[in-house]
């Protein structure tokens, strides 16, 4: 038999609660058929089938039913171990998910309270949140929004910000005006998997401003291909927070959005129950003096679903 995961138990317990796939991938943040697949292979490893399924309804199994209540203990003792092995080391090991942005002084700022281990999974935001809810992760700097958090038992705090910029044809330097927000591109990808929180974003975004959406479906939300999309619309394009440090092409130019000013936020994200004192500590040494970086400037944007966002 082979070895079965923890994160698939906790497949197993979501779709168990919810009773529809559909529902339980939403909840978990992972694409349906991916969710799918993972059920599949637990009942193979188990050898035993979980759930009945077909178009109209999804139920327990007599074995699903009975191998319920042994699977949420399993995943409580697991929990358990893991706060019982970071009481005993005396400086905790944390788990820490990036997207691509890490604050540059995270281990001189963290390394007197915990062990802080950044995870080689670099996934999107919505990928890193659930995995901090499922315990694959003890915290993740990532793009929530409100819902997202109350949904999946997450707390959040705000650890950094990107004002975002737009990216026009142009290779003159020397004198590139500011472009309005309402006269901006924005693209939107096919790929929920990869692209799911950007997507959210630039549709708000889009609604809330005026830029016009520009939909595709090859993934070029970042990197070279997004350059060749740049020189085909007609508009500046929105640069998203992955292509934030990415060099210029010397036939494209930085152009500053204004009226408004688009911000991108990042928080620092764990889960609501959480109570070991090192994955604390680390959330108050990594976000001590932050401040609001702009975020409520009467001049500055974010989607209304985002943590920071200004009420009303």
């Amino acid at each position: 038999m082979a070895p079965v995961e923890l994160r698939q138990l906790r497949y197993f317990v979501a779709v168990a609660e919810e009773l529809n796939f559909g529902r339980a991938a939403e909840r978990l943040l992972i694409a349906g058929p991916s969710l799918s697949q993972q059920i599949k292979a637990l009942e193979r490893d188990l050898g035993v089938r979980l759930f009945d399924r077909d178009r109209r309804k999804v139920s327990l199994t007599q074995a699903g039913a009975a191998l319920l209540p042994h699977t949420r203990a399993l995943l409580d003792r697991a929990d358990d171990l893991k706060r019982r092995a970071g009481s005993l080391t005396g400086s905790q090991s944390v788990r820490l998910g990036y997207v691509n942005w890490l604050p540059p002084d995270l281990m001189s700022r963290t390394s007197a309270v915990a062990q802080v281990h950044l995870d080689a999974w670099v996934a999107p935001s919505h990928t890193q949140a659930a995995r901090v809810a499922d315990g694959s992760l003890d915290l993740a700097v990532c793009w929530v929004r409100t819902e997202d958090l109350r949904r999946q038992g997450l707390r959040a705090r705000l650890i950094g910000a990107d004002r975002l910029y737009a990216v026009a044809r142009g290779g003159d330097t020397s004198d590139v005006p500011d472009v309005a927000a309402r006269d901006v591109h924005v693209l939107i990808d096919d790929d929920l998997t990869a692209w799911a929180a950007w997507n959210v974003y630039a549709e708000e975004l889009a609604q809330a401003t005026g830029a016009r959406p520009v939909r595709i479906s090859d993934g070029a939300i970042t990197g070279p291909a997004f350059f060749d999309h740049v020189r085909r619309c007609t508009r500046p394009v929105v640069n998203s927070p992955k292509g934030q440090t990415s060099p210029l092409p010397p036939d494209l130019v930085r152009r500053e959005i204004v009226g408004p000013k688009v911000y991108w936020t990042w928080s620092l994200v764990w889960r609501e129950k959480e109570e070991r004192a090192g994955v604390l500590a680390v959330v108050d040494a990594l976000c001590e003096g932050v401040g609001d970086l702009g975020l409520h400037a009467p001049d500055a944007w974010l989607p209304a679903g985002d943590p920071y966002a200004t009420p009303g």
